[in-house]
């Protein structure tokens, strides 16, 4: 059975989320489910662990992102947005030492959905399973799942993650929309000076020179 409705989560926070994800997810069963985003200081290749759930797997998602499986390169090679593997099927050495870990905790698939950000980055989500699926209408299950409540999950990681203020996020936000700092100002009714204000502050947490690169991290944290 599916997940409940993300409108069912509003004032949740993210390990309630994960955890009635996990819990809802009942046939195929999900033990685990993993949260990769870019790293907005890093390169293409460089990932972090947006999220984990149950915390125990922390350390096996932490040699997922280390990896370079289904990140740029994959992106890189027009592979699929949805992707399902048995695990102990996959090369078990070098950049597959991920796959030891997770077959180590007894699980045998993996269900990976990309949400696609620009400058060839992505939000990814793993959902581990603690037995082989059967065919593509089960993997298809667990996709629907996490299309359905990514926006709540997306939420929740920016709100936990970001050390951005509303404020600063939604100039960024405007700016994104391609509005300028007086329709920004007109819009939020407050000075130009207080608009260009936020979005100096905001660059200067993200570590950017320009209003552009800070839009293109700010997208990255999951923030805007």
């Amino acid at each position: 059975m599916p997940p409940a409705s993300p409108a069912n989560f509003d004032s949740a926070d993210l390990d309630t989320v994960l955890s009635e994800w996990v819990g809802g997810l009942r046939e195929p069963p999900v033990d685990a489910i993993v949260v990769l985003g870019p790293n907005p200081f890093g390169t293409v290749e460089d990932r972090e662990v947006m999220a984990v759930y149950p915390p125990a797997y922390d350390g096996a998602a932490r040699a997922l992102s280390a990896s370079r499986d289904f990140g740029a390169p994959w992106r890189d090679s027009d592979a699929p947005l949805v992707a399902w593997q048995h695990i102990a099927r996959g090369d078990m050495q070098g950049a597959g030492h991920w796959r030891q870990m997770w077959s180590g905790h007894g699980l045998q698939t993996v269900v990976r959905v990309e949400f696609p950000l620009p400058a060839n980055r992505a939000f990814e989500c793993f959902m581990f399973s603690p037995r082989e699926l059967h065919d593509r209408a089960e993997a298809s299950a667990l996709a629907w799942s996490a299309l359905n409540v990514w926006p709540v999950v997306r939420r929740c990681i920016a709100t936990e993650r970001s050390t951005l203020s509303p404020r600063e996020i939604e100039c960024l936000q405007m700016a994104f929309q391609g509005l300028t700092a007086r329709e920004s100002a007109l819009r939020l009714q407050c000075a130009e000076r207080t608009v260009n204000w936020h979005i100096s502050n905001a660059m200067a947490k993200l570590k950017v020179e320009s209003k552009l690169a800070a839009i293109q991290r700010a997208c990255w944290m999951g923030a805007i």
